[in-house]
């Protein structure tokens, strides 16, 4: 592309926009030019509004440092400055569908890493390598919205991507039942181990709303577009327990399913190894080369070893074998503020680019 689309991260000084903003400093397509936030930080420099809470690996990219924060109250000036925007605020539900939406309203297209909006009917929730075909529902959004450029899209809670992917090319066996665990680590609270330190040595049983997203958002990822809407889909039964466990990053999932045709395990396996969607096909920057790869080792995958594959936006599975009770049962991983949250969104932008939802001014 000649020129990059100007873009704006809402929500820049917590742990999911600080990711974004390592992952955006060097994109190919897009440029970041508006960092936005609460009033707490509005008017500071980027570098000094996170000074002690800085929480990436690497250092602040030099691009953002001097960037003075704006306040992401001021919709109208904010939107008039940019092609879209991220937003990763921590509010209210009610507050965050009403800020994405008035943004959406001033023309700036939203990609939201927010749980507000993921079961307004007319708004996608999409993993791109699997939903993409429901972005169909952005002109009934606009349409609603009486927009011409504005809309909001969203990814889904990230525990569900340690196993919704891995299950989705086995949905022609006609999966009945799915019991999954999941085991998710403490970037998914925002938080470190220097911020929690109870963490360390323990396993908390209980996260807050999470079982009932883990049970319910693959429903809709794997629902289908009428009338303008997103319907669910009707099966499988879901039924799941979500812990916090004292890991850094990567959500790992135990999950047992049951099949009204069961697959072999070579059919399986051969089904999850040439799994692919758009984001393969166009060749987007975040996509990874090869969606899900499986391991042979019994003691793989290890979030430690493994998150990171294809720069944490790969699924990774492994120990897939017969049960005695379900079908099958296996153990999938992926890298929670990755692939489950800021990889995720800037993701489903480059596809929205891509397939020409999110243009430039």
């Amino acid at each position: 592309m000649s020129e990059k689309l100007k873009i704006g991260i809402i929500g820049a000084t917590g742990m999911v926009g600080q990711r974004f903003i390592t992952l955006l400093a060097d994109h190919p397509y897009f440029e970041i030019t508006s960092l936005i936030a609460s009033k707490r930080t509005a008017g500071m420099k980027y570098e000094d509004a996170v000074a002690n809470r800085w929480k990436m690996t690497c250092p602040i990219p030099e691009k953002v440092k001097d960037m003075v924060i704006k306040y992401s109250g001021d919709v109208e000036e904010n939107a008039a400055e940019i092609d879209f925007a991220f937003c990763a605020v921590d509010m209210k539900k009610d507050e965050i569908k009403a800020l994405e939406e008035a943004y959406a309203k001033a023309e700036c297209p939203i990609v939201s890493n927010n749980s507000a909006n993921r079961w307004t009917p007319d708004v996608p929730m999409v993993i791109p390598e699997i939903n993409d075909a429901h972005l169909e529902v952005i002109e009934a959004q606009r349409a609603r919205l009486g927009t011409k450029r504005g809309f909001i899209a969203v990814k889904p809670n990230c525990s569900i991507q340690s196993y919704v992917p891995a299950l989705t090319p086995l949905l022609k066996y006609k999966p009945t039942q799915i019991v999954a665990t999941t085991y998710q680590a403490i970037s998914g609270a925002g938080k470190t181990f220097n911020e929690w330190p109870e963490m360390i040595d323990n396993v908390i049983p209980y996260i807050g709303g999470e079982e009932e997203k883990s049970e319910q958002e693959p429903l809709r990822i794997w629902g289908r577009v009428e009338n303008g809407e997103v319907v669910k889909a009707d099966s499988p039964l879901i039924t799941t327990q979500c812990i916090r466990v004292p890991v850094t990053d990567g959500h790992t999932a135990a999950v047992f399913v049951k099949f009204e045709n069961k697959p072999t395990k070579e059919q399986i396996l051969e089904d999850w190894k040439n799994f692919a969607g758009k984001p393969q096909t166009l060749g987007l920057p975040s996509a990874p080369e090869q969606f899900i790869t499986y391991f042979e080792e019994d003691n793989r995958p290890q979030a430690k070893l493994d998150r990171d594959i294809y720069g944490g936006m790969g699924v990774t599975v492994g120990r897939l074998r017969e049960d005695t009770l379900f079908d099958y049962k296996f153990v999938g991983l992926s890298h929670n503020t990755l692939r489950g949250a800021a990889g995720g969104a800037v993701l489903i932008a480059e596809l929205l680019y891509r397939e020409g939802y999110i243009t430039k001014k």
